[in-house]
């Protein structure tokens, strides 16, 4: 499927964040009784120390010499304490100094003391539990309750307590519900997952045979491709227990719990062997050892790696635990991980054809309503490429649209909707065009289109639209295979240059001007070009060569960054080779649009006054024009 859209800069100027009045974000805080409580504590507590240094600790005869001199201001007496305020001020501050003493109430000893001269001071006994209790056991409580206040407004389950446990999901035989019923296409990866059934089932089968069942299946696909589903299905044929955790679910920010995690789900699984273990997303822990910001470092995820590396080489395959893994990203995987006697089997669940599709789109659309002229080969065929997680969200889609238009049986126009919603984004019916804009606009699908109706090798028309979706798209031209296709000839690829560059010449040709609106149609032709001179050998001055080693980012999982291992002159070929494709494809355009300009016209001004064509429409225009 080939979609050509007119989008302006990649700009749009509808989107805006609302705010509320004053421009300031304002949230609703939660109250909690346990914060007002630490917090009274943490006050009381400091009020103490600062009352008790704030007043100066004096011997019990220098206070009786100044109540002797008439120099004590006031006094507050306890059984167990004296304080009070002097009539004399402090040297350094120059304020009156405030006091403590404790007294010596055996009258006999302080008249005996005084006339023998002695200067004496009386303490208090010291109260160890108080001075525990007030000095190490509240300040580290408060620390206590802080922290897990805190780990509670991070979110569930964020407890010290609770560090280590293991979040791994079991689930018996009897809670298993999906097989491979539950799965439509991807016949080959089923077909070799039924051998795992096989020696769960009956492990002596293998045995006699002098061989061993594999210890781990790495199934590989891109998102949506129904990696999880397939384990699960795994497990319900077979009716073991099914381990389930994600490769996130190990790492922790203390080191050595993951590693710990590891060691637990696989003493677990022995016990409950046989039975299926499950990690999604290995990728999170299973990454190439040495890459990232610890460059080598003995970091969390590599203990965890390391553990689980171990666990996997000592188990042994005649107690029936078999290891799946999921991942989308298996180029960046250790080596160790994917050698023999670990993942033996690694198995590409691979986008649905045409076939498949159907088949998944029969399957999720088994419980609705569906009207009858609904044909789901032809809404497959609208969809190449789409996984199934793309397909049970059309037909979720299209029974959302059903419901909005109150429609009893959700029909082929809502999955017609629903399949342009997803390609190409929601209408924006609020975004209207002005006129010139929407002539403009119109002139550039136009274009697209009769160039692709033009060439003999283009995929059909199937759509042609001028109302605004998405985020920037103000029009788009849809086109159709005939039947899957794995390759692409250099007469095909020139070919869809053409089309791509088909809207912007149109705009020359009518306006004498060009617009922003061709941005993405430039992109696309020339990393087609880009291909065709440096990946694809299709360049008669350059010949049969590669140039560039692409490599790929293991630690972020991109590519992009490209080694150049050509010379300048080399570079300087390379360029002049992709601006030769691009402006050839640009004049094969200019001559189709230049020869047809009655029916660019034609085709233009029916876009412009319905703004949604067919396939059947668009053809009856240009057969009009005479």
């Amino acid at each position: 499927m080939k979609k050509t859209e007119f989008n302006p800069g990649g700009k749009n100027p509808d989107i805006e964040i609302n705010k509320p009045a004053g421009g300031k974000f304002w949230m609703q805080p939660e109250f909690s009784i346990w914060l007002y409580i630490i917090l009274f504590l943490s006050f009381f507590y400091l009020w103490q120390g600062f009352a008790q240094v704030s007043q100066e600790e004096m011997p019990y005869s220098e206070f009786l010499a100044h109540v002797e001199n008439h120099e004590v201001a006031e006094a507050t007496v306890t059984d167990k304490l004296i304080s009070g305020v002097l009539t004399l001020n402090d040297k350094k501050t120059g304020k009156p100094r405030h006091f403590y003493t404790v007294p010596l109430w055996n009258n006999d000893l302080a008249e005996n003391l005084e006339k023998n001269g002695v200067k004496y001071t009386v303490r208090k006994g010291n109260n160890w539990l108080s001075t525990f209790i007030f000095s190490w056991v509240l300040p580290f409580a408060l620390l206590f309750f802080v922290w897990q206040w805190m780990l509670k407004k991070m979110g569930p389950g964020q407890n010290f307590l609770n560090i280590g446990k293991n979040r791994v999901h079991i689930h018996a035989e009897a809670d298993l519900k999906v097989t491979f019923a539950d799965v439509a296409g991807a016949e080959e990866a089923k077909q070799e997952l039924k051998e795992i059934i096989e020696f769960l089932k009956e492990p002596e089968r293998i045995k006699s045979l002098g061989g061993r069942m594999p210890k781990g299946v790495l199934l590989a696909g891109q998102p949506g491709t129904g990696k999880t589903l397939m384990a699960r299905a795994v497990a319900g044929e077979a009716k073991v227990p099914f381990f389930s955790i994600s490769g996130s679910e190990f790492i922790e920010m203390f080191v050595g719990v993951g590693a710990a995690r590891v060691r637990e789900l696989f003493v677990q699984a022995r016990g409950k062997a046989p039975c299926i273990i499950f990690i999604d997303e290995l990728d999170a822990i299973g990454g190439a050892r040495g890459i990232g910001p610890a460059m080598g470092g003995h970091d969390e995820r590599e203990q965890t790696l390391n553990q689980l590396l171990t666990e996997m080489d000592g188990f042994d395959t005649s107690t029936g635990v078999v290891v799946m893994a999921a991942t989308n990203r298996p180029e960046i995987l250790d080596k160790a991980l994917l050698r023999a006697g670990r993942f033996d089997r690694q198995i590409i669940v691979d986008k649905p054809d045409l076939g498949a599709r159907v088949a998944i789109l029969k399957l999720h659309t088994k419980g609705m309503k569906i009207a009858p002229d609904v044909d789901l080969r032809v809404v497959a065929q609208r969809t190449p490429g789409f996984v199934g997680a793309d397909l049970e969200n059309i037909a979720n889609e299209a029974a959302i649209g059903a419901v909005r238009e109150k429609r009893e049986q959700i029909t082929m126009p809502d999955f017609e909707s629903a399949i342009d919603r997803i390609i190409a984004g929601p209408e924006k019916k609020h975004r209207v065009l002005n006129g010139p804009e929407k002539n403009r606009v119109a002139y550039h699908e136009s274009g697209h289109t009769l160039v692709a109706k033009s060439l003999p090798t283009a995929e059909p028309v199937h759509k042609v639209s001028i109302i605004p979706r998405g985020v920037a798209a103000l029009g788009y031209t849809l086109q159709l295979p005939v039947t899957e296709k794995f390759l692409s000839t250099k007469i095909e690829l020139k070919e869809q240059l053409a089309i791509l560059l088909g809207g912007r010449t149109a705009e020359e040709l009518i306006f004498g001007d060009v617009s922003s609106g061709a941005q993405n149609d430039l992109e696309r032709a020339t990393e087609i070009a880009h291909n065709m001179v440096c990946r694809l050998g299709m360049s008669d001055k350059l010949g049969p060569l590669t140039y560039g080693k692409e490599q790929r980012l293991m630690y972020l999982g991109v590519s992009g960054r490209e080694e150049r291992n050509f010379s300048e002159e080399t570079a300087r070929l390379i360029d002049e080779e992709i601006k030769k494709l691009v402006e050839e494809g640009h004049e094969r355009a200019r001559e189709i649009l230049t020869a047809k300009r009655r029916a660019l016209d034609a085709l233009a001004a029916a876009l412009e006054k319905k703004e949604v064509l067919d396939g059947d429409e668009v053809d009856r225009v240009i057969g009009e024009v005479k």
